[in-house]
């Protein structure tokens, strides 16, 4: 009955006049106070121009409406923020062969086949999503496991966290890869023990690989813009930051926005600071397309990914004679800050190692103004203790993804040692630091549900339940916490608490109406939360469709 109620009511509203302020009764809502205090509402009042006039609770006397819609007790949250998406990989990966979840190289061969034999005028072959540690025997995958399957063709198959790269020898050979091309900085070409390339290659290394494939058209980009958006929206996301924005990527959502096919709330983050300077080398631009679209600073990228051993650390891996990979030297990092913020650029970056996040540290340390610049620190995921209290003294939010917890306890383990987690994945000793967290996914490194990421903070357990009872439970934090840093703190990490972020006074009216309470139901179960309607400025813009 309350679908069908709410079908009808929906009706209504799209069918409403165009300046006309709608009551929508009878729900029961919920959202977090900055400070991560749940709060209940009953009604939702929105303006004309799609914005929140206020919320009531139960005791407060309604007001009369233009327009009142009867939600039938649905529940209802605010639209929820992702702080750190990657929107046209997400679309280009519905696109390309998925290779998530994938649990042998024997599994990887038969997608491979399968994909292949499905994509005949494919010049390349490009997938995403393998996951070497899910495999059996725990290794990478090589050029001779992919030339078993396709040989005739280019094929590259990215890891899941996409900071490392499979190809197979026809690839390589286009690319004049041969065993003693040397590692380009902040790379490695993986070798065996007798010095033969292995067709696996770490960050940089693969970017000659990635050069040759055949550059996306027009229509290419926009259909990508296209599914990743629907996607978003179907789980109820209505804003993102995009993280590593290209000149390519930007112009394609300025076409869609054109179009008036933008659907969702885009922060977008230039890919390096030569990429900024091409699409807003003058500050930061306006918000475009009521208020849709807006480049709010620069993604820089000091070190790689803890899977593939290329996130930078203060010591060795505990099972590997290896540090990482270092992106950056200090004065290429210091550089670039520089020449971002001298153009009112906000700059957002990545660090995922201790040493990387040191090295972060120090050059925000070194900046003029920095307690005033809302630096980010994106994945923040293994801090050194002693440095963990300097990102609230800087003022530096902490940009993070809590499903990264799930995916990694395992391999976090094996990749630091047991001494060395102190500062793993710590979103409550940040927060008791004083230090602002913005939580997000990493689509499409992980999934995009956002509900996953409420649950594992509270939780701080895998898909699987694992490990029982959670992982360094004295880091989780409270619900009311992690909705918070789903909404106010990832608005406020893009500079945009002015008009997102929760519904209250003068913000749009984006929120999501789904199948239950997530503060009544067990912690496990807030991760299959059902999004059944998704608005944006208080119009429809998702149904589910049943």
């Amino acid at each position: 009955m309350r679908l069908s109620l709410l079908a009808a009511t929906a009706s209504l509203a799209l069918c409403a006049p165009a300046a006309a302020d709608t009551l929508y009764a009878d729900l029961d809502g919920l959202q977090a106070k900055a400070d991560g205090t749940l709060v209940r509402f009953s009604a939702l009042l929105v303006d004309d121009a799609g914005k929140v006039v206020r919320t009531y609770s139960a005791a407060d006397t309604l007001p009369s409406a233009d327009l009142r819609i009867d939600m039938g007790g649905a529940h209802v949250l605010p639209g929820l923020i992702d702080g750190h998406g990657h929107l046209m990989g997400l679309g280009q990966t519905a696109m390309s062969l998925q290779l998530y979840g994938t649990d042998s190289i024997a599994s990887l061969q038969k997608q491979l086949a399968e994909f292949a034999a499905a994509n005949h005028d494919a010049k390349w072959i490009v997938g995403r999503g393998w996951n070497h540690e899910m495999f059996a025997d725990g290794r990478f995958p090589s050029a001779a496991d992919l030339d078993a399957v396709v040989a005739d063709r280019p094929v590259l198959l990215e890891r899941v966290d996409g900071h490392a790269v499979v190809a197979n020898s026809l690839a390589m050979r286009m690319a004049k890869i041969v065993d003693d091309t040397p590692d380009p900085t902040g790379g490695a070409i993986l070798r065996d023990d007798k010095g033969k390339a292995t067709g696996m290659f770490v960050d940089t290394a693969g970017n000659a690989l990635y050069a040759l494939v055949p550059a996306a058209t027009g229509a290419d980009l926009e259909k990508a813009l296209g599914l990743a958006q629907d996607f978003m929206l179907s789980q109820g996301l209505t804003a993102m930051a995009d993280m590593g924005t290209s000149d390519t990527d930007w112009h394609a959502l300025r076409r869609l926005g054109d179009e008036g096919g933008l659907k969702v709330r885009v922060m977008s983050y230039a890919a390096g600071v030569d990429n900024l300077e091409k699409i807003a080398g003058n500050g930061p631009t306006p918000w475009l397309y009521d208020g849709k679209l807006r480049m709010a600073g620069v993604k820089l990228v000091t070190d790689g990914a803890l899977g593939s051993r290329g996130a930078w650390l203060k010591a060795n891996y505990a099972d590997a004679d290896t540090r990482g990979l270092q992106m950056l030297s200090d004065d290429q990092l210091r550089g670039a800050i520089d020449r971002a913020v001298a153009l009112g650029h906000q700059v957002a970056t990545h660090a995922i190692g201790d040493a990387a996040n040191d090295q972060l540290l120090d050059a925000i340390e070194e900046t003029e103004g920095a307690s005033n610049l809302r630096f980010r620190d994106e994945h923040t995921q293994i801090l050194d203790p002693d440095d963990l209290p300097r990102l609230a003294a800087s003022g530096v939010i902490a940009s993070m993804q809590p499903v990264h917890q799930a995916s990694d306890w395992k391999m976090a383990e094996k990749r630091l040692g047991m001494d060395r987690l102190g500062g793993a994945y710590a979103w409550r000793s940040l927060k008791e630091s004083g230090a602002l967290l913005a939580f997000g996914s990493d689509f499409p490194v992980e999934h995009p549900n956002p509900f996953a990421g409420l649950e594992v903070s509270v939780t701080r357990t895998d898909a699987n339940g694992e490990p029982e009872g959670g992982w360094r439970t004295a880091e989780a934090i409270t619900l009311g916490e992690a909705l918070a840093a789903f909404t106010h703190g990832a608005a406020f990490a893009g500079r945009a608490e002015d008009r997102m972020g929760g519904l209250e006074p003068g913000r749009y009216a984006d929120f999501i109406v789904v199948d239950r309470d997530i503060a009544e139901v067990d912690p496990s179960d807030i991760s299959e939360t059902k999004v059944l309607v998704t608005y944006v400025s208080g119009k429809e813009a998702y149904r589910a469709a049943d």
